[in-house]
């Protein structure tokens, strides 16, 4: 008897292929750290030789930045996820949390959103992460912290000459240096470090941009408790 013809596996296309291997490379990441991010190893997971890496991407630089570019399309879907509210105080405060709570689930790709790696094999090449699709990414997420800090202003809770493009850096670079240190667990001192560092700094970046000490804060409170209740856990 004739032994049954295998079939053959079906051709992936360009878009399934990288979104085959980015998939891989995120879950190698998170499961195994930056050593085990190979063209290789890669391959492995995604089930695919290791050419496709370079033949749909360009090379392992190319495939971290399509790593990268997923990780800020992510976070911004989480800033999209943060509990609705007509306060843009809590609103902002809700965006820094859930940039924790997403540097706090996927520390290794975090790292490697911002650079924070030192390991040459795991740093992206600069012509990769300088790329226009780099930016691209980035600025998906950053729009919506932009966008906030528009209504910031506009909604006279602090003063109306400041200016939304200048603000939104600052909260950033605020919440940015917070999640860092944490991940490096520089906070075990506190027992709760969102409301014992987090939210007083927040709090005084925003009164010092002309707000009222109590309702900044009570915003900053309920932008804590709106997120607690919805993720049913820590903030």
């Amino acid at each position: 008897m004739p032994k049954p013809r295998k079939t053959a596996a079906p051709r992936l296309t360009q878009e399934q292929a990288v979104e085959r291997l980015v998939d891989a490379a995120t879950a190698l990441l998170a499961e195994k750290g930056p050593s085990e991010i190979k063209a290789r190893t890669v391959a492995e997971a995604a089930q695919v030789s290791t050419i496709a890496v370079y033949y749909h991407l360009g090379g392992l630089p190319e495939l971290l930045q399509a790593v990268v570019d997923k990780g800020f399309q992510d976070l911004a879907r989480a800033f999209v996820a943060t509990p609705p509210s007509d306060d843009p105080v809590t609103t902002l405060f809700a965006m820094a949390l859930a940039t924790r709570r997403f540097a706090q689930q996927n520390p290794h790709l975090y790292d490697l959103m911002f650079g924070l790696s030192t390991r040459g094999s795991y740093r992206p090449l600069q012509t990769a992460r300088s790329g226009e699709g780099g930016r691209s990414a980035f600025q998906t997420a950053y729009a919506h912290l932009v966008q906030a800090c528009v209504r910031l202003v506009s909604s006279g809770r602090i003063r109306s000459d400041e200016n939304p493009e200048n603000i939104a850096p600052q909260t950033w670079s605020a919440v940015h240096g917070f999640v860092t240190l944490e991940l490096g667990d520089h906070f075990v001192q506190f027992s709760d470090p969102v409301r014992q560092v987090l939210q007083p700094m927040m709090v005084n970046i925003f009164v010092g941009l002309g707000g009222d000490p109590e309702s900044v804060d009570a915003s900053h409170t309920a932008a804590i408790a709106a997120t607690r209740q919805m993720s049913a856990g820590p903030a």
